[in-house]
Protein backbone atom coordinates (compact mmCIF):
# COMPACT_ATOMS: atom_id res chain seq x y z
CA UNK A 1 0.00 0.00 0.00
CA UNK A 2 2.12 2.88 -1.34
CA UNK A 3 1.29 6.46 -2.27
CA UNK A 4 1.37 7.27 -6.01
CA UNK A 5 3.09 10.33 -7.86
CA UNK A 6 1.37 10.97 -11.07
CA UNK A 7 1.84 12.77 -14.60
CA UNK A 8 -0.26 15.61 -15.26
CA UNK A 9 -1.09 15.76 -19.81
CA UNK A 10 -1.03 19.19 -20.93
CA UNK A 11 -3.33 19.16 -23.68
CA UNK A 12 -5.15 22.10 -25.83
CA UNK A 13 -8.48 20.83 -24.92
CA UNK A 14 -8.07 20.80 -21.73
CA UNK A 15 -8.45 22.88 -18.07
CA UNK A 16 -6.73 25.28 -16.21
CA UNK A 17 -9.07 24.91 -13.21
CA UNK A 18 -10.03 21.62 -12.66
CA UNK A 19 -6.49 18.78 -12.24
CA UNK A 20 -5.36 21.96 -9.85
CA UNK A 21 -8.17 22.22 -8.17
CA UNK A 22 -8.03 18.50 -7.40
CA UNK A 23 -4.40 18.53 -6.55
CA UNK A 24 -4.43 20.96 -4.33
CA UNK A 25 -2.50 23.61 -6.54
CA UNK A 26 -2.48 27.23 -7.49
CA UNK A 27 -5.47 27.92 -9.55
CA UNK A 28 -5.12 28.61 -13.07
CA UNK A 29 -2.89 26.41 -14.09
CA UNK A 30 -0.20 28.14 -16.12
CA UNK A 31 -1.54 26.18 -19.40
CA UNK A 32 -4.44 23.83 -20.26
CA UNK A 33 -4.42 20.45 -17.85
CA UNK A 34 -6.04 17.57 -19.64
CA UNK A 35 -5.39 14.46 -18.00
CA UNK A 36 -4.37 12.78 -14.43
CA UNK A 37 -2.72 9.27 -15.54
CA UNK A 38 -2.92 6.99 -12.09
CA UNK A 39 -1.04 3.62 -13.88
CA UNK A 40 2.01 2.05 -16.05
CA UNK A 41 1.11 3.54 -19.05
CA UNK A 42 5.03 3.24 -20.74
CA UNK A 43 4.11 7.03 -22.02
CA UNK A 44 3.95 8.47 -18.27
CA UNK A 45 4.04 5.87 -15.87
CA UNK A 46 3.09 6.86 -11.91
CA UNK A 47 5.59 6.25 -9.57
CA UNK A 48 5.84 4.60 -6.42
CA UNK A 49 6.32 7.26 -3.16
CA UNK A 50 8.79 5.15 -0.62
CA UNK A 51 10.67 6.86 2.36
CA UNK A 52 13.85 6.54 0.67
CA UNK A 53 12.93 7.74 -3.24
CA UNK A 54 10.65 6.49 -5.97
CA UNK A 55 10.07 3.79 -8.30
CA UNK A 56 8.44 3.78 -11.72
CA UNK A 57 5.21 1.30 -11.39
CA UNK A 58 6.33 0.13 -14.68
CA UNK A 59 9.33 -1.26 -13.25
CA UNK A 60 8.20 -2.69 -10.28
CA UNK A 61 5.35 -4.65 -12.66
CA UNK A 62 8.51 -6.15 -14.53
CA UNK A 63 10.32 -7.29 -11.69
CA UNK A 64 7.36 -8.78 -9.69
CA UNK A 65 4.63 -9.25 -12.02
CA UNK A 66 2.70 -11.89 -10.03
CA UNK A 67 3.58 -9.97 -6.40
CA UNK A 68 1.69 -6.86 -8.36
CA UNK A 69 -0.49 -8.32 -10.56
CA UNK A 70 -1.69 -11.28 -9.32
CA UNK A 71 -1.26 -14.77 -10.92
CA UNK A 72 -4.84 -14.36 -12.82
CA UNK A 73 -4.03 -10.68 -13.51
CA UNK A 74 -0.27 -12.15 -14.66
CA UNK A 75 -1.57 -15.15 -16.52
CA UNK A 76 -3.53 -13.10 -18.91
CA UNK A 77 -1.75 -9.75 -19.40
CA UNK A 78 2.32 -10.93 -18.46
CA UNK A 79 3.71 -7.96 -16.97
CA UNK A 80 1.41 -5.17 -18.09
CA UNK A 81 -1.25 -3.51 -15.92
CA UNK A 82 -4.26 -4.06 -17.82
CA UNK A 83 -6.29 -0.54 -16.98
CA UNK A 84 -5.09 3.02 -17.07
CA UNK A 85 -7.08 5.66 -14.25
CA UNK A 86 -7.38 9.08 -15.35
CA UNK A 87 -9.04 12.54 -14.57
CA UNK A 88 -10.26 13.78 -17.39
CA UNK A 89 -11.12 17.59 -17.65
CA UNK A 90 -12.10 18.85 -20.97
CA UNK A 91 -12.86 22.96 -21.08
CA UNK A 92 -13.22 22.17 -25.11
CA UNK A 93 -14.17 19.05 -27.47
CA UNK A 94 -12.05 16.16 -27.96
CA UNK A 95 -11.71 14.52 -31.18
CA UNK A 96 -15.10 12.72 -32.85
CA UNK A 97 -12.89 8.86 -32.60
CA UNK A 98 -13.45 5.19 -32.11
CA UNK A 99 -11.58 2.53 -30.89
CA UNK A 100 -11.06 -1.21 -32.58
CA UNK A 101 -11.67 -4.48 -30.74
CA UNK A 102 -9.22 -7.14 -29.58
CA UNK A 103 -9.02 -8.32 -33.69
CA UNK A 104 -9.36 -5.38 -35.42
CA UNK A 105 -6.59 -4.05 -33.23
CA UNK A 106 -4.39 -7.12 -33.81
CA UNK A 107 -5.09 -7.49 -37.41
CA UNK A 108 -4.52 -3.40 -37.96
CA UNK A 109 -1.16 -3.31 -35.79
CA UNK A 110 -0.36 -6.56 -37.73
CA UNK A 111 -0.89 -5.28 -41.17
CA UNK A 112 1.00 -1.81 -40.52
CA UNK A 113 3.86 -3.44 -39.02
CA UNK A 114 4.11 -5.63 -42.49
CA UNK A 115 4.35 -2.55 -43.88
CA UNK A 116 6.91 -0.87 -42.57
CA UNK A 117 4.63 2.25 -41.00
CA UNK A 118 7.05 3.76 -38.50
CA UNK A 119 5.52 3.86 -34.98
CA UNK A 120 5.95 7.50 -35.09
CA UNK A 121 4.06 8.26 -38.34
CA UNK A 122 1.46 10.48 -38.27
CA UNK A 123 -0.77 8.13 -40.35
CA UNK A 124 -0.20 5.41 -38.30
CA UNK A 125 -3.57 3.82 -36.93
CA UNK A 126 -2.22 0.89 -34.28
CA UNK A 127 0.29 1.39 -31.58
CA UNK A 128 -0.33 -1.75 -30.22
CA UNK A 129 -2.60 -5.00 -31.27
CA UNK A 130 -4.77 -4.28 -28.14
CA UNK A 131 -8.40 -3.50 -27.93
CA UNK A 132 -9.57 0.06 -25.77
CA UNK A 133 -12.19 -0.23 -24.50
CA UNK A 134 -13.53 2.96 -21.85
CA UNK A 135 -15.77 3.93 -18.93
CA UNK A 136 -16.41 7.65 -18.35
CA UNK A 137 -17.89 8.82 -14.89
CA UNK A 138 -18.52 12.06 -14.45
CA UNK A 139 -17.22 14.18 -11.90
CA UNK A 140 -19.30 17.45 -12.31
CA UNK A 141 -22.23 17.64 -14.83
CA UNK A 142 -20.18 16.13 -17.96
CA UNK A 143 -21.09 16.46 -21.45
CA UNK A 144 -20.64 14.10 -24.03
CA UNK A 145 -21.94 12.98 -28.00
CA UNK A 146 -21.87 8.83 -27.96
CA UNK A 147 -23.48 6.24 -29.64
CA UNK A 148 -25.71 6.54 -33.30
CA UNK A 149 -29.11 7.94 -31.96
CA UNK A 150 -32.17 5.49 -33.31
CA UNK A 151 -32.99 6.38 -36.48
CA UNK A 152 -36.51 7.85 -36.17
CA UNK A 153 -35.02 10.69 -33.72
CA UNK A 154 -32.38 11.69 -36.30
CA UNK A 155 -34.67 11.83 -39.08
CA UNK A 156 -37.31 13.99 -37.12
CA UNK A 157 -33.87 16.26 -36.06
CA UNK A 158 -32.70 16.15 -39.38
CA UNK A 159 -36.50 17.48 -40.59
CA UNK A 160 -36.76 19.85 -38.15
CA UNK A 161 -33.75 21.99 -39.79
CA UNK A 162 -34.98 24.05 -42.65
CA UNK A 163 -31.54 23.07 -44.81
CA UNK A 164 -33.15 22.44 -48.17
CA UNK A 165 -29.84 21.22 -49.46
CA UNK A 166 -29.30 18.98 -46.91
CA UNK A 167 -32.81 17.22 -47.71
CA UNK A 168 -31.59 14.35 -49.71
CA UNK A 169 -29.09 13.38 -46.85
CA UNK A 170 -32.08 13.43 -44.74
CA UNK A 171 -34.09 11.15 -47.05
CA UNK A 172 -31.21 8.67 -47.53
CA UNK A 173 -31.90 7.89 -43.75
CA UNK A 174 -35.26 7.87 -43.78
CA UNK A 175 -35.53 5.65 -46.36
CA UNK A 176 -33.91 2.81 -44.93
CA UNK A 177 -34.43 4.09 -40.75
CA UNK A 178 -32.11 1.11 -39.42
CA UNK A 179 -28.22 0.12 -38.82
CA UNK A 180 -27.57 -0.16 -42.51
CA UNK A 181 -29.37 3.03 -43.53
CA UNK A 182 -27.10 4.93 -40.81
CA UNK A 183 -23.87 3.63 -42.51
CA UNK A 184 -25.04 4.63 -45.76
CA UNK A 185 -25.51 8.38 -44.43
CA UNK A 186 -22.59 8.17 -42.37
CA UNK A 187 -20.25 7.07 -45.07
CA UNK A 188 -21.50 9.89 -47.97
CA UNK A 189 -21.37 12.73 -45.14
CA UNK A 190 -17.40 11.85 -43.89
CA UNK A 191 -16.97 11.13 -47.40
CA UNK A 192 -17.88 14.64 -48.98
CA UNK A 193 -15.81 16.48 -50.88
CA UNK A 194 -14.27 19.32 -49.10
CA UNK A 195 -16.38 21.79 -51.70
CA UNK A 196 -19.22 20.03 -51.13
CA UNK A 197 -19.18 20.41 -47.60
CA UNK A 198 -17.85 24.00 -47.36
CA UNK A 199 -21.25 24.68 -49.29
CA UNK A 200 -23.51 22.65 -46.59
CA UNK A 201 -22.27 23.28 -43.75
CA UNK A 202 -22.92 27.44 -43.44
CA UNK A 203 -26.61 26.00 -44.67
CA UNK A 204 -26.85 23.52 -41.94
CA UNK A 205 -25.58 26.00 -39.04
CA UNK A 206 -27.76 28.46 -40.06
CA UNK A 207 -30.84 26.70 -39.44
CA UNK A 208 -29.27 25.21 -36.48
CA UNK A 209 -29.08 28.69 -35.27
CA UNK A 210 -32.77 29.19 -36.33
CA UNK A 211 -33.83 26.07 -34.66
CA UNK A 212 -32.20 27.56 -31.40
CA UNK A 213 -33.93 30.88 -32.10
CA UNK A 214 -37.19 29.31 -32.07
CA UNK A 215 -36.49 27.19 -29.02
CA UNK A 216 -37.18 23.85 -31.06
CA UNK A 217 -37.10 20.22 -29.74
CA UNK A 218 -33.87 19.75 -30.65
CA UNK A 219 -32.48 22.37 -29.21
CA UNK A 220 -29.33 21.03 -27.38
CA UNK A 221 -28.75 19.18 -30.46
CA UNK A 222 -28.10 22.47 -32.30
CA UNK A 223 -26.07 24.56 -29.81
CA UNK A 224 -23.88 21.61 -30.18
CA UNK A 225 -23.55 21.17 -33.85
CA UNK A 226 -23.05 24.91 -33.19
CA UNK A 227 -20.36 25.05 -31.19
CA UNK A 228 -18.49 22.14 -33.02
CA UNK A 229 -18.76 24.64 -36.49
CA UNK A 230 -17.42 27.26 -35.44
CA UNK A 231 -14.58 25.36 -33.41
CA UNK A 232 -13.98 23.36 -36.60
CA UNK A 233 -15.03 24.88 -39.47
CA UNK A 234 -15.24 22.95 -42.87
CA UNK A 235 -14.92 19.60 -41.05
CA UNK A 236 -16.96 16.80 -41.92
CA UNK A 237 -17.22 15.70 -38.12
CA UNK A 238 -19.96 18.36 -37.56
CA UNK A 239 -22.16 16.62 -40.00
CA UNK A 240 -20.98 13.51 -38.48
CA UNK A 241 -21.86 14.44 -35.05
CA UNK A 242 -25.25 15.30 -36.04
CA UNK A 243 -26.29 11.28 -35.99
CA UNK A 244 -24.74 10.63 -32.47
CA UNK A 245 -26.61 10.96 -29.04
CA UNK A 246 -26.13 14.30 -27.07
CA UNK A 247 -25.64 13.41 -23.19
CA UNK A 248 -25.21 15.23 -20.44
CA UNK A 249 -23.90 13.01 -17.34
CA UNK A 250 -24.75 13.95 -13.57
CA UNK A 251 -22.08 13.57 -11.35
CA UNK A 252 -22.03 9.79 -10.29
CA UNK A 253 -23.21 8.85 -13.73
CA UNK A 254 -21.75 6.49 -16.17
CA UNK A 255 -21.23 5.55 -19.93
CA UNK A 256 -19.24 2.78 -21.26
CA UNK A 257 -17.68 2.68 -24.72
CA UNK A 258 -17.42 -0.72 -26.19
CA UNK A 259 -15.12 -1.19 -29.38
CA UNK A 260 -16.48 0.41 -32.37
CA UNK A 261 -18.70 3.13 -30.66
CA UNK A 262 -18.22 6.39 -32.07
CA UNK A 263 -17.81 9.44 -29.37
CA UNK A 264 -16.74 12.62 -28.25
CA UNK A 265 -16.35 14.06 -25.22
CA UNK A 266 -17.65 17.79 -24.89
CA UNK A 267 -17.14 19.72 -21.41
CA UNK A 268 -16.79 18.59 -17.85
CA UNK A 269 -14.64 16.80 -15.57
CA UNK A 270 -14.72 13.16 -15.10
CA UNK A 271 -12.79 9.51 -14.05
CA UNK A 272 -11.98 7.43 -16.97
CA UNK A 273 -10.93 4.07 -16.93
CA UNK A 274 -9.79 2.60 -19.86
CA UNK A 275 -7.90 -0.16 -21.66
CA UNK A 276 -3.94 0.52 -21.54
CA UNK A 277 -3.92 0.89 -25.41
CA UNK A 278 -3.35 4.09 -27.80
CA UNK A 279 -5.56 2.80 -30.87
CA UNK A 280 -7.57 5.33 -31.74
CA UNK A 281 -9.45 5.96 -35.25
CA UNK A 282 -10.54 9.47 -35.96
CA UNK A 283 -13.52 10.75 -37.74
CA UNK A 284 -12.75 14.45 -37.27
CA UNK A 285 -12.90 17.60 -35.36
CA UNK A 286 -9.51 17.30 -35.45
CA UNK A 287 -6.50 18.17 -37.29
CA UNK A 288 -4.93 15.08 -36.87
CA UNK A 289 -4.74 11.67 -39.32
CA UNK A 290 -8.37 10.17 -40.56
CA UNK A 291 -8.02 6.89 -41.96
CA UNK A 292 -11.98 6.76 -43.33
CA UNK A 293 -11.59 3.16 -44.72
CA UNK A 294 -10.24 1.68 -41.72
CA UNK A 295 -12.62 3.79 -39.57
CA UNK A 296 -15.74 2.04 -41.22
CA UNK A 297 -13.98 -1.51 -40.69
CA UNK A 298 -14.35 -0.29 -37.14
CA UNK A 299 -17.25 1.43 -36.34
CA UNK A 300 -20.10 -0.31 -34.99
CA UNK A 301 -23.64 1.33 -36.20
CA UNK A 302 -25.50 -0.45 -33.83
CA UNK A 303 -28.13 2.65 -32.81
CA UNK A 304 -30.68 3.42 -29.90
CA UNK A 305 -29.85 5.39 -26.29
CA UNK A 306 -26.82 5.24 -24.96
CA UNK A 307 -26.93 2.97 -21.77
CA UNK A 308 -26.03 5.44 -18.41
CA UNK A 309 -25.29 3.41 -15.24
CA UNK A 310 -25.25 4.64 -12.15
CA UNK A 311 -23.53 1.60 -10.53
CA UNK A 312 -24.67 -1.08 -8.47
CA UNK A 313 -23.83 -0.90 -4.67
CA UNK A 314 -22.10 -4.39 -4.00
CA UNK A 315 -21.50 -3.99 -0.81
CA UNK A 316 -22.27 -1.23 1.49
CA UNK A 317 -20.79 1.99 0.34
CA UNK A 318 -18.95 0.26 -2.48
CA UNK A 319 -20.99 1.14 -5.85
CA UNK A 320 -19.49 -0.78 -9.47
CA UNK A 321 -20.03 -0.41 -12.89
CA UNK A 322 -20.34 -3.25 -14.39
CA UNK A 323 -19.11 -3.92 -18.10
CA UNK A 324 -18.01 -6.38 -20.08
CA UNK A 325 -14.49 -5.50 -20.85
CA UNK A 326 -12.01 -7.87 -18.85
CA UNK A 327 -9.21 -5.23 -18.66
CA UNK A 328 -10.91 -3.08 -16.03
CA UNK A 329 -13.46 -2.48 -13.74
CA UNK A 330 -14.40 1.01 -11.62
CA UNK A 331 -15.99 1.15 -8.11
CA UNK A 332 -17.01 4.02 -6.49
CA UNK A 333 -16.69 4.27 -2.42
CA UNK A 334 -19.42 6.35 -1.18
CA UNK A 335 -18.91 7.43 2.31
CA UNK A 336 -19.97 9.34 5.46
CA UNK A 337 -17.63 10.14 8.49
CA UNK A 338 -17.39 7.59 10.51
CA UNK A 339 -17.67 4.83 7.64
CA UNK A 340 -15.34 2.16 7.08
CA UNK A 341 -15.33 -0.30 4.20
CA UNK A 342 -13.00 -3.10 3.11
CA UNK A 343 -11.38 -3.38 0.21
CA UNK A 344 -10.46 -6.75 -1.14
CA UNK A 345 -9.45 -8.37 -4.78
CA UNK A 346 -7.08 -10.70 -5.85
CA UNK A 347 -5.21 -8.17 -8.57
CA UNK A 348 -3.93 -4.72 -8.78
CA UNK A 349 -5.82 -2.21 -7.68
CA UNK A 350 -5.69 1.46 -7.82
CA UNK A 351 -7.73 4.14 -5.31
CA UNK A 352 -8.36 7.49 -6.12
CA UNK A 353 -10.13 9.79 -3.45
CA UNK A 354 -11.82 12.68 -5.11
CA UNK A 355 -13.76 14.45 -2.21
CA UNK A 356 -12.92 14.37 1.58
CA UNK A 357 -9.69 12.84 3.32
CA UNK A 358 -9.40 8.98 4.03
CA UNK A 359 -7.55 6.62 6.50
CA UNK A 360 -6.23 2.99 5.37
CA UNK A 361 -4.95 0.50 6.41
CA UNK A 362 -4.01 -3.20 6.54
CA UNK A 363 -3.63 -6.29 8.77
CA UNK A 364 0.39 -5.50 7.97
CA UNK A 365 -0.01 -2.75 10.24
CA UNK A 366 0.46 -0.46 7.15
CA UNK A 367 -1.28 3.00 7.76
CA UNK A 368 -1.77 5.74 5.38
CA UNK A 369 -3.99 8.95 5.24
CA UNK A 370 -4.56 9.86 1.79
CA UNK A 371 -6.33 13.56 0.83
CA UNK A 372 -8.33 15.02 -1.74
CA UNK A 373 -6.54 14.23 -5.20
CA UNK A 374 -3.96 11.50 -3.72
CA UNK A 375 -3.70 8.01 -5.12
CA UNK A 376 -2.72 4.56 -4.01
CA UNK A 377 -1.30 1.57 -5.13
CA UNK A 378 -2.41 -1.55 -3.87
CA UNK A 379 -0.38 -4.29 -5.16
CA UNK A 380 -2.16 -8.32 -5.32
CA UNK A 381 -0.14 -9.56 -2.66
CA UNK A 382 -1.00 -7.12 0.21
CA UNK A 383 -3.97 -7.80 2.69
CA UNK A 384 -6.94 -6.58 3.04
CA UNK A 385 -7.58 -2.52 3.04
CA UNK A 386 -9.89 -1.05 5.33
CA UNK A 387 -10.67 2.58 4.25
CA UNK A 388 -11.93 4.73 7.28
CA UNK A 389 -13.49 8.58 6.43
CA UNK A 390 -13.66 10.86 9.48
CA UNK A 391 -15.53 13.81 7.12
CA UNK A 392 -17.78 12.82 3.95
CA UNK A 393 -15.34 11.16 1.48
CA UNK A 394 -15.83 9.71 -2.15
CA UNK A 395 -13.25 7.62 -3.61
CA UNK A 396 -12.46 5.62 -6.79
CA UNK A 397 -11.64 1.97 -7.27
CA UNK A 398 -9.56 0.34 -10.50
CA UNK A 399 -9.09 -2.65 -10.92
CA UNK A 400 -8.53 -5.45 -13.49
CA UNK A 401 -11.97 -6.81 -14.98
CA UNK A 402 -13.38 -10.42 -13.91
CA UNK A 403 -14.25 -11.33 -16.93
Amino acid sequence: MELLHNAVRAYAWGSRTAIAELLGREVPAPHPEAELWMGAHPGDPSRVVRPDGSRSLLELLAEDPDGQLGARCAGRWGSRLPFLLKVLAADEPLSLQAHPSAAQAAAGFAAEESAGVPMDSSVRNYKDPSAKPELICALTEFHALAGFRAPERTVALLRSLEAPDFTPYTELLAAQPDESGLRALFTTLITLPQTALDALLPQVLDACVLHVKERGEFDLECRTILELGEAYPGDAGVLAAMLLNRLVLRPGEAIHLPPGNLHAYLHGTGVEILANSDNVLRCGLTPKHVDVPELLRVLDFTCGDMPVQTGSETSPGLWTYRTPSPEFELSRLELTAGDEVRVDHDGPQVLLVTQGCARMSNASGQSLVVARGQSVWLPAADPAVTVTADEPTRLFRATAGSG
